[in-house]
């Protein structure tokens, strides 16, 4: 029954993809960039309100308080990553416009991808390191100084379910250059949508949100680590399973 769910919410993706991406390109030039990202989030609300009822996937949000409070305030949230659920997920939860920084080889998807180029977002070339991260910073600061959250996943790519990726300072060092608080969050997606699977599994993938964490001042290495230790103390409080066997290793230790 899952795989027959999961093919059907994947049609589904693909059927409603191409008018809306075609209506959000043939309208771009003739709407403010504000009312073009939520007209692409209407999407991105229907894919998850499917998800819930074709493949049953709900979601639950911890920490809500949390986040900043203010039409300008700003904002970089830093969060694991283990599929592609939460890129749909949390610009459908969050109440302020936010700004993804990715490859630029998305751009070239059909029809998502010529949509995602029509978004105030930030497409980067790996290839070219110092000059991402210049355009990083230089996009960043005019996006948090009108009330867009700039958002990153700091392991860099998806990981397996009771995995650790490698966090980089991409975005701890863009908090320090524009003195945008960081917000940590963790997701527990993998036990319902693993990374490239095609089949999913009914659950509740549980968004804990932590306590801001300044930057002004900081250190990027020591601001990823503090942002690291959260999260991954977090996601073994969350879903403890995953991680027995680093726990059972611990223990024979």
């Amino acid at each position: 029954m899952n795989v027959l769910r999961s093919w059907l919410h994947l049609l589904f993706m693909g059927v409603t993809v191409v008018p809306w991406a075609t209506a959000a390109v043939v309208m771009s030039p003739f709407v403010s960039a504000n009312r073009l990202y939520w007209f692409c989030v209407g999407w991105v609300r229907l894919q998850v309100w499917a998800a819930r009822w074709m493949l049953g996937i709900r979601n639950e949000v911890i920490g809500w308080e949390n986040l900043p409070v203010g039409e300008t305030a700003p904002a970089i949230l830093l969060a694991k990553h283990q599929s592609t659920w939460e890129t749909f997920c949390l610009p459908a939860l969050m109440p302020h416009p936010l700004a993804f920084v990715f490859k630029r080889e998305l751009l070239y998807v059909p029809f998502f991808g010529w949509a995602l180029g029509r978004l105030d977002m930030v497409h980067i070339d790996r290839a070219k390191r110092a000059q991402a991260f210049n355009k990083v910073v230089e996009q960043g600061r005019r996006l948090l100084a009108r009330g867009t959250w700039v958002i990153m996943f700091p392991e860099g790519t998806r990981v397996a379910r009771g995995a650790r990726g490698q966090y980089k300072t991409g975005g701890s060092r863009l908090a320090v250059q524009t003195g945008a608080p960081v917000i940590p969050i963790a997701v527990t997606s993998g036990r319902c949508w693993p990374r490239r699977a095609i089949v999913k599994r009914p659950g509740t993938v549980v968004f804990s949100i932590g306590r801001p964490i300044p930057s002004e001042g900081r250190d990027p290495e020591a601001l990823m680590r503090e942002v690291e230790d959260w999260i991954e103390s977090e996601m073994r409080r969350l879903d403890p399973e995953a991680y027995r066997d680093e726990r059972q290793a611990a223990l024979a230790a």
